[in-house]
């Protein structure tokens, strides 16, 4: 098999995936599997409701119901956006990191979502992924935090854990932000159902407000 192929199928999603996609195309995005024993399953929930919000909120045509890909998956270059949490471990196979590289040079986009526990494993194995690049943390006039909503502080809180302050870090290649990192923040918690975890509907908005925010990045900057 042609290995062009799955870059080739990306290139023209990317050419579908914009604020003013036609009607009838459904985009899709998804939640990124990996391996090691971390609950990348985590927040069931998030994604729906955050779809939701974008289609009624930003006027996008994303499919109603997100999907799963494997890390080392040539499928992971029909998506233009991809979520990755968890509260646990992370491994990532050389392969698995060729392709999640391959895939976010090629125009994609990964959003990392520390559902608190993420952090140590998360770092180390971007690291396979991009050894050349560190994450540096986003001025607050980064337009990811100005799209449709204005967040002049940067990331909200939605989750305590211990005590610090929400940050968005990203790794930029050649000048892309290829990967943003929402850090002691758990803007996924703050997607999911009310009901799990009886988050004030402030609260709730704030992160689906962010979420779109970076739904919308992705989308327009490739």
């Amino acid at each position: 098999m042609d290995n062009r192929l799955p870059k080739i199928l990306f290139s023209a999603v990317i050419a579908l995936t914009s604020l003013q996609a036609l009607p009838q195309e459904s985009l899709k995005i998804a939640k990124l599997k990996y391996h090691g024993g971390g609950d990348w399953y985590a927040n069931k929930t998030a994604l729906p409701n955050l779809i939701r919000f974008c289609n009624q909120e930003l006027n996008m045509n994303l499919a109603s119901d997100d999907e799963i890909v494997d890390v080392g998956s040539s499928e992971l270059f029909l998506y233009p956006y991809i979520y990755m949490t968890g509260h646990g471990n992370v491994v990532f196979s050389d392969q698995d990191a060729e392709n999640l590289r391959d895939y976010l040079i090629s125009g994609g986009f990964l959003h990392i979502d520390d559902n608190y526990g993420l952090d140590q494993f998360v770092r180390l194995e971007m690291k396979k992924v991009f050894p050349e690049l560190e994450f540096v943390e986003l001025p607050f006039n980064h337009p990811i935090y100005h799209q449709k909503f204005h967040f002049d502080n940067g990331l909200p809180k939605i989750h305590e854990h211990d005590g610090k302050p929400p940050q968005g870090f990203g790794l930029i290649y050649e000048g892309r932000l290829v990967c943003f990192y929402t850090y002691e923040c758990d803007l996924g918690n703050g997607w999911e159902d009310q009901v799990i975890y009886n988050d004030p509907e402030e609260k709730r908005q704030q992160a689906l407000k962010m979420g779109a925010n970076i739904i919308a990045y992705s989308f327009t900057v490739f």
